[in-house]
């Protein structure tokens, strides 16, 4: 047995009640559906969109993780499985609170010189926080 598969027979599957609660308390923007926790990000443009792109691939390469993406002008959905192991496990409610932490970060509320992007000014518009 290969060193990958080695791996993945360790990691604990959770079940769809045991994903369902985790999501409603760790993560309550993302939802389980057809075998994946999924979350879609809302978007100003296609430049947001492809920032939110190369900031998800970003965290899921530095983790030895890939989601499978869908995207449009506006939008992005992120869905997390773990492939080698065939179900939900820790690695993907990691990832996804990591994506969530970066992609969701807000520097304008949190005071000081990175103050974020300007809201009135459409051109400079990012992510359509929730």
């Amino acid at each position: 047995m290969s060193e990958e598969k080695q791996a993945a027979a360790k990691e604990r599957v959770y079940s769809e009640a045991e994903i369902t609660e985790r999501l409603q308390k760790e993560l309550p923007k993302w939802w389980y559906e057809n075998g994946w926790i999924r979350r879609k990000y809302k978007t100003y443009s296609w430049k947001s969109t492809l920032m939110v792109i190369n900031t998800v691939g970003h965290l899921a390469e530095a983790a030895w993780h890939h989601p499978d993406i869908a995207a449009s002008y506006a939008w992005v959905e992120v869905k997390l499985q773990n492939h080698a192991a065939k179900g939900i496990t820790d690695k993907d409610f990691e990832l996804a609170r990591k994506i969530e932490s970066v992609v969701g970060w807000q520097p304008g509320k949190e005071g000081g010189a990175l103050e974020g992007t300007p809201s009135t000014d459409q051109r400079f518009a990012y992510i359509k926080y929730d």
